[in-house]
């Protein structure tokens, strides 16, 4: 039994690493897109104006109330009726998770700027820095220790989110793991192998995160 599983896999193997691969795609570029979408938003929501608080609010408020599988419907199937246009799967759910995650990780950008004391802020204008020049050398730096874990948990759950691709037609490790159930019945391996995969990409994150977390409240 146990051989006959391994055969199984190791028969599969390169249809399973095409749809890994498919999977590591788009969890990395959304992580990537999500990341310089993030600090964007959490520093102009940081500037504390007027005319960008509506849009930022708008936009954060509308991604935190509408599932992320409903963004993916509209977009897919949404975008060709009412404006002609047709974005490839791959490429909507990269949209799709990029959008969601930069509304997660802006908030933590924005609280952790929030949270540094405000002398930092006048000190760095006192001394003629520019507003590229305040942020990129002073604030962000500085609130590096207390945004990353956090921003490691919204990386966690961009990788879990991707697995909803598959339901716009993404062929990634998913629908890889359900084609092959389709054709061998081996639901409990294969699904065990979804376990570990993963497992395998979220629970280093996970405990990196925790690890940095204790390592800088003492630091």
């Amino acid at each position: 039994m146990a051989s006959s599983g391994l055969e199984l896999l190791w028969v599969s193997a390169p249809q399973l690493a095409r749809g890994a691969w498919e999977t590591l795609s788009i969890s990395a570029s959304s992580i990537l897109f999500a990341t310089l979408g993030g600090l964007l938003y959490g520093v102009l929501r940081n500037l504390g104006s007027r005319w960008l608080e509506v849009p930022l609010r708008v936009y954060l408020e509308l991604f935190r109330a509408i599932p992320v599988l409903v963004w993916l419907y509209l977009f897919f199937f949404g975008l060709p009726i009412f404006a002609g246009v047709s974005v490839p799967s791959f490429w909507c759910a990269v949209l799709v998770l990029s959008l969601w995650g930069a509304s997660e990780v802006g908030e933590v950008v924005r609280g952790g700027l929030q949270s540094l004391p405000r002398g930092q802020r006048e000190a760095g204008l006192a001394i003629g820095l520019n507003a590229p020049r305040l942020y990129g050398q002073v604030l962000l730096p500085q609130a590096l220790k207390r945004i990353t874990p956090p921003t490691i948990n919204v990386y966690t759950r961009i990788i879990k989110t991707s697995s909803l691709a598959v339901l716009i037609g993404v062929v990634d490790v998913i629908k890889v793991g359900q084609q092959i159930i389709e054709r061998t019945y081996e639901s409990v391996l294969v699904y065990g192998f979804l376990f570990i995969f993963f497992f395998l990409l979220c629970y280093p994150l996970s405990a990196a995160s925790r690890v940095l977390e204790r390592r800088w409240s003492h630091a």
